[in-house]
């Protein structure tokens, strides 16, 4: 037996779900997670904006609330000016006030390389809580983020002028975005059978996560998939980050790509603070995009769960 086992962990590392959850009683559950990265963006105050949004929709993939956060800093203060520092804190705190969260402090490491984010405790009720595994034969998956963070940003590291100044603005403000809204109507339908956020692993890596070892297969129909209006030509092009391979030797042993190959990568490149996918009902997931589009959100059924076949995952 594990010497750290206790019974009243629910969900562990071990499943690769999106946080950890722990009983407190039968009434309240916490939800623990930590997450930080290097920048992604030049400016500071959206580095932390996106960097406390890509922490939180841990929680919210597990049906939780996040409650409070702690800042985790590394900063080269030898090298950089104190004002960048301050306005990654001050991004941060705002996303943090916008969901709801108390800051409670945190920790600062002076390090060659700036990196942020922040730990998040959230609660949920242990009768409540969503893990990435659970799909059924029939539901649907539905996204709630358009893809192609990854490919936009690499082509704007490799030559700016690639990247309109609309389109860069318009995929900083998606990875902003808190998953709060998008969680809190699939709470209130409350038919979620499983979920996850799509982030380093790109969308493929996450759904195989998902599917695990369920007597399960999904299918993702790449028609249907939502990509920022550049990131397609981007990968067509070639413009393609490290981590798409990476995570293409992850999946090449449990996925079938009937697709081009510059679709394949552009499906496995990593996303930052990406949207949820949720598995459910095919009448379920009318109702969910429908309350979505109530409140001015957008989601997309972009795949099905079929019975197992020989490969888990299937992107046609």
């Amino acid at each position: 037996m594990n010497s750290f086992y206790d019974p009243a962990v629910m969900v562990s590392g071990s499943t690769y779900d999106d946080a950890g959850i722990y009983k407190v009683n039968d009434e309240l559950a916490l939800v623990q997670t930590v997450d930080f990265f290097t920048p992604m963006v030049d400016d500071p105050y959206d580095f932390g904006r996106i960097a406390v949004a890509n922490s939180l929709s841990d929680v919210y993939a597990m049906g939780g609330v996040p409650k409070t956060a702690m800042n985790v800093v590394s900063f080269p203060i030898s090298c950089l000016d104190a004002s960048v520092l301050r306005d990654i804190l001050r991004g941060g705190a705002d996303k943090l006030v916008e969901a709801g969260v108390a800051l409670l402090g945190g920790h600062t490491v002076e390090d060659p390389e700036p990196k942020y984010g922040v730990s998040v405790t959230g609660f949920v009720h242990p009768d409540k809580v969503w893990t990435n595994g659970g799909a059924k034969v029939g539901d649907v998956l539905v996204l709630t983020k358009k893809l192609g963070v990854g490919l936009v940003t690499t082509a704007f590291k490799g030559d700016m002028d690639l990247v309109s100044s609309e389109e860069l603005s318009e995929v900083t403000e998606s990875m902003a975005m808190l998953n709060k809204k998008a969680a809190e109507v699939a709470m209130k339908l409350g038919r979620v059978h499983g979920c996850t956020d799509i982030t380093g692993f790109g969308l493929v890596g996450h759904l195989m996560e998902m599917v695990g070892d369920d007597a399960v297969t999904f299918e993702v129909d790449s028609r249907k998939l939502p990509f920022f209006d550049s990131a397609l030509s981007f990968a067509k092009d070639g413009l393609i980050p490290a981590g798409s391979y990476r995570n293409r030797d992850y999946v090449k042993d449990r996925t079938l790509f009937v697709v081009d190959e510059f679709m394949e990568l552009a499906v496995l490149t990593p996303e930052t603070s990406g949207g949820l996918v949720l598995a459910m009902e095919s009448d379920a997931a009318d109702e969910y995009i429908r309350m979505m589009s109530e409140e001015g959100l957008p989601a997309w059924v972009v795949g099905k769960v079929t019975e197992a076949g020989d490969s888990k995952l299937i992107v046609f």
